[in-house]
């Protein structure tokens, strides 16, 4: 007993868009692309347990010409950064990417010189993965996000208007040096913003501060 007992006759309405999506989401393979320990769980959702043969992903691909996600696993170097940058542009079209843990995504732990704060800085990213690192779970739940993106993707001139709303929503976005942090809001200031020197943002914070430890009694 096969699929085509269960199927009922008649007709099947959808768009091209939907079909193609349902095709490009069940046919991904991704690129061996492993750079420090978020790899190890990228390789564990290849084992029985995690089993990612259920989405047809089984095949890593060791030729970028046959691949068409990278997954970004573990910081990314400065001398990494065009070897990146080169397997993505090798990839074909359309292609996605994954940047696996917080050192991928910005760097992580690693504030210095030698990491690249995020590999956003080099390649489109289309889901980032949190966690240091990631478990095998999460990073299934990151593909089947991006399974999401891919059957909803546009096609044609639908993907052009799309593609211009995303890059008019990205630099209409925040900067990141603008936004609010917790410890700051905790504090009842903000980050100074663009034309404003930190020296009197820190002035009104200090100012802040020996106010409202007057208003408890305590030593300004």
């Amino acid at each position: 007993m096969g699929i085509e007992e269960k199927l009922p006759a008649g007709f099947l309405l959808t768009t091209v868009e939907q079909v193609a999506g349902y095709m490009r989401k069940s046919s991904v393979w991704p690129a061996t692309f492993g750079l420090a320990c978020c790899a190890i769980e990228m390789m564990a959702v290849g084992t029985p347990d995690y089993d990612i043969a259920r989405f047809g992903m089984e095949r890593f691909s060791a030729t970028p010409r046959q691949a068409d996600l990278m997954i970004v696993a573990g910081r990314v170097s400065q001398k990494m950064a065009p070897v990146v940058r080169q397997v993505y542009d090798q990839m074909p079209e359309p292609k996605w990417v994954i940047s696996m843990g917080v050192c991928a995504s910005s760097g992580g732990m690693f504030n210095n010189y030698a990491i690249v704060q995020g590999v956003d800085h080099i390649i489109p990213v289309d889901v980032y993965l949190p966690g240091c690192p990631p478990r095998p779970e999460m990073l299934l739940n990151a593909i089947l996000t991006l399974h999401e993106q891919i059957q909803n993707s546009k096609l044609g001139v639908n993907r052009v208007a799309a593609a211009r709303a995303a890059e008019a929503a990205a630099l209409s976005a925040t900067p990141t040096h603008q936004m609010t942090g917790l410890l700051a809001q905790g504090a009842g200031t903000s980050l100074p913003l663009a034309g404003t020197s930190g020296h009197t943002h820190d002035h009104a914070h200090h100012q802040a501060l020996g106010q409202d430890r007057s208003a408890h009694g305590g030593v300004a």
